[in-house]
């Protein structure tokens, strides 16, 4: 953040606390709080008006607190850490002289008030150090419309905390500046040592990919612009992006704002594109784009234009051979025709294109000349970067649009065959490196916005999120670390490590598996858990549930199994009341509950009234389900009713069945027995079956065993791993 000279550092001048005055304004009943040694000629310009803050501390203590007249009864706090704001918009260039802060016990030891023509550049008007509580009555000299307390140091363990604060000064002072105030957006230098530029001034992009609602801008970008952020990075842009652009400018924060192409997000999201023929698409895109180009070319939050996002690399999913390579041609010149236009319409602000493979700038380099840039999405190859822009004798510069820990793709996989996830240090580590080879590439790599500020709790939002269920990680810390040097006096989260699941490839469902972990908070915070359980890799739902646990010890706890077989992974939660988490998770395989005795079914002949010969992983023969294999499957037709038996060679006595459904599985069935296969018996029955594992207790003797099934329970057939049958 640009801020011109500030004013010799001076102790505040103290006074008393004031007392209310009622009077009429304008022949109004509204009551004000006149300060101290308050001059005819100062008007109270911040009374009522819109306020700002980097954080609160609950939700008692918004920044509105602050600017509501009542001296003694409402406050602004911030959370409990240094680096935090509050900022009132006057509604209007004016013309400032004082303002009055009336400190709550909690108050600002060292701190600055700056003021803003459009709240993204801020110069100081005073710097306060030493500062001891109480009132503060600011002779100030200058103009602006965002009048702002900048907290550098606080007094004490808590966080700022201002009953009032107030700005007097004369509305209409000065001229006010157009939106476009931020000035113009360029790239400058030559060949291995450019800049970024804004407004004239030097700006290196220090931001994260931006995850919540539009709508939510005022409650996060505060946060955002703590951590010492000045920029969040979109893939779309439209109609509702001017409420998240009004509040980036609001916190002074600046927006790359992205255009999304097909096939984007590498792996071929939102369909595929032929670039050679579809004119449709691509003049329909361009039309699109231009409208939005226009519409916040003069915003004063808009810092550039990304068009597309890992496209070229994305194209393999949808094309191979030579006619990938006509389409990645095709895209990139359609990516430039993109470009050429955002300039016709905005000369004032950058353009560039984001992919996720260095093997795209050749494209570029061909294809799209009228780029001012280039971007990149790399994570645990992002240090190799700069090497690839080297070798490729590249002539533009480049800012990295995504980059962060190992992602699910990059990493090997655990002893139960899944992707294994980094722990929190590890992701934390992963910032840190990113950030330093990306500053490393001095004059060529002009900053990157990190993934990811989103607020999902789910198994993406644990893998990646800064702040899950808005509870900021260590890896939300490294980034504060990266952009500001430093998270001296901030509370952090709770460390967990050697974390273990046990048994770890053989958890009965409904069962209890055991969980253990080494846990400490480094600020000695009392910690409370919460375990999670995750079945993407076992139904394909990436949602977290709350899981039954209990806790057995010191970092151990007794995790019930779901009754869904497959690999799960489990989330254990740690919080210090601060709202901060660690979170680290593990694999569990979850398996058939295991059956004492002997299983008289296995590798005994088995038959059924169909089969599945040539769908998915079929043939699926009823001898497959009488394997021992869990892997392998006996599949039906998609019909009722069907039956299944296995001879068991003689007639025996019968205890215990178990069934180990695919998901394919029977609501309404019946267990029948036999002594000669043609006349049965029923020994079991039910008409709300659920899948997963039925283990049935029968008490029977019989040398043939069937299932007569009668009602499905989804709209395929019947589908067993497994039938056991037991003495």
């Amino acid at each position: 953040m640009f801020r011109s000279p500030a004013t010799a550092a001076s102790p505040p001048r103290r006074a008393a606390v004031p007392l209310l005055a009622l009077g009429a304004l304008l022949a109004s009943s509204l009551t004000v709080a006149v300060a101290p040694g308050a001059h005819a000629a100062d008007a109270l310009l911040s009374q009522g008006k819109a306020a700002t803050a980097s954080s609160q501390e609950g939700d008692g203590y918004a920044a509105g607190l602050a600017v509501d007249g009542n001296l003694t009864g409402t406050r602004w706090a911030s959370q409990w850490s240094d680096q935090q704001w509050i900022q009132v918009d006057l509604g209007q260039q004016s013309t400032l002289s004082r303002v009055v802060l009336t400190w709550e016990s909690a108050y600002g030891k060292n701190y600055e008030i700056q003021a803003s023509d459009n709240g993204a550049d801020w110069h100081t008007l005073k710097t306060v150090t030493g500062g001891d509580g109480g009132t503060d009555d600011l002779a100030l000299s200058g103009t602006g419309r965002y009048v702002r307390m900048q907290g550098l140091a606080r007094s004490g363990g808590y966080g700022y905390s201002l009953w009032e604060f107030q700005v007097y000064g004369t509305p209409g002072g000065g001229t006010t500046p157009p939106p476009s105030s931020g000035g113009a957006v360029k790239v400058e230098g030559s060949q291995g040592n450019w800049r970024l530029t804004a407004g004239g001034q030097p700006y290196t992009v220090k931001g994260v990919t931006w995850g919540p609602a539009v709508s939510d801008g005022p409650k996060y970008l505060p946060d955002v612009k703590a951590m010492g952020a000045n920029t969040i990075r979109t893939w779309g842009t439209d109609a509702s992006s001017k409420t998240l652009l009004d509040a980036a400018a609001a916190n002074g924060i600046r927006v790359i704002n992205g255009f999304w192409l097909q096939p984007g997000g590498g792996p071929g999201a939102g369909g595929c594109v032929d670039y050679v023929t579809d004119t449709t698409y691509k003049n329909n895109s361009l039309t699109e784009f231009a409208k939005w180009v226009e519409a916040y070319k003069s915003h004063p939050a808009t810092l550039m234009w990304n068009v597309g996002n890992e496209s070229v690399l994305g194209l393999q999913n949808c094309y191979s051979g030579s006619h990938l390579e006509a389409e990645r041609n095709a895209y990139t010149s359609f990516v430039n025709d993109v470009a050429k236009k955002i300039h016709s319409i905005d000369p004032d602000h950058p353009v560039t294109s984001t992919d996720a493979w260095t093997g795209a700038w050749p494209y570029y380099k061909r294809n799209a000349p009228d780029l001012d840039l280039y971007a990149m999405n790399s994570y645990s190859n992002v240090c190799k970067v700069r090497q690839d822009w080297i070798d490729g004798g590249y002539t533009k510069p480049y800012i990295i649009t995504e980059t962060g820990p190992a992602g699910e793709w990059e990493v090997p996989n655990d002893a139960n065959g899944i992707p294994d996830e980094p722990t929190d240090v590890q992701k934390a580590d992963g910032y840190t490196k990113a950030w330093n080879c990306v500053t490393a590439h001095q004059g060529v790599a002009l900053g990157a916005t990190l993934f990811h500020y989103g607020t999902e709790h789910d198994f993406g939002g644990v893998w990646f999120n800064l702040v899950p269920d808005g509870l900021k990680r260590l890896s939300y810390y490294a980034v504060k670390k990266a952009y500001t040097g430093s998270t001296a006096g901030d509370n952090t989260p709770p460390v967990i490590s050697n974390m273990a699941v046990d048994p770890a490839s053989s958890a009965p469902a409904g069962g209890e598996f055991t969980v253990r972990a080494d846990v400490r908070d480094p600020d000695g915070d009392p910690i409370t858990y919460k375990v999670f359980l995750s079945g993407n890799y076992a139904s394909g739902d990436k949602g977290l549930v709350a899981a039954k646990w209990r806790q057995t010890g010191n970092g151990t706890f007794a995790v019930t199994a779901p009754q869904k077989l497959g690999v799960w992974k489990v989330y254990l939660q740690a919080e210090d009341g601060h709202g901060n988490a660690g979170i680290e998770t593990k694999s569990v395989k979850v398996v058939a509950p295991p059956v004492s005795g002997t299983n008289l079914a296995l590798n005994r002949p088995a038959t059924a009234s169909s089969s599945q010969q040539s769908y998915g992983d079929c043939p699926c023969t009823p001898q497959l389900a009488v394997d021992g294999n869990t892997a392998t499957r006996w599949a039906s037709d998609w019909s009722d009713p069907q039956w299944f038996q296995v001879d068991l060679g003689a007639s025996k006595p019968l205890r215990k069945l178990q069934l180990v459904w695919d998901p394919a599985y029977g609501k309404s069935y019946e267990v029948q027995v036999s002594d000669d296969g043609s006349t049965w018996r029923s020994v079991y029955s039910t008409a709300s079956g659920d899948g997963d594992v039925d283990t049935l207790d029968v008490s029977a003797t019989g040398r043939y065993v069937r299932l007569n099934l009668t009602a499905r329970g989804t709209s395929w057939g019947y589908s067993l791993h497994e039938l056991g049958v037991y003495s």
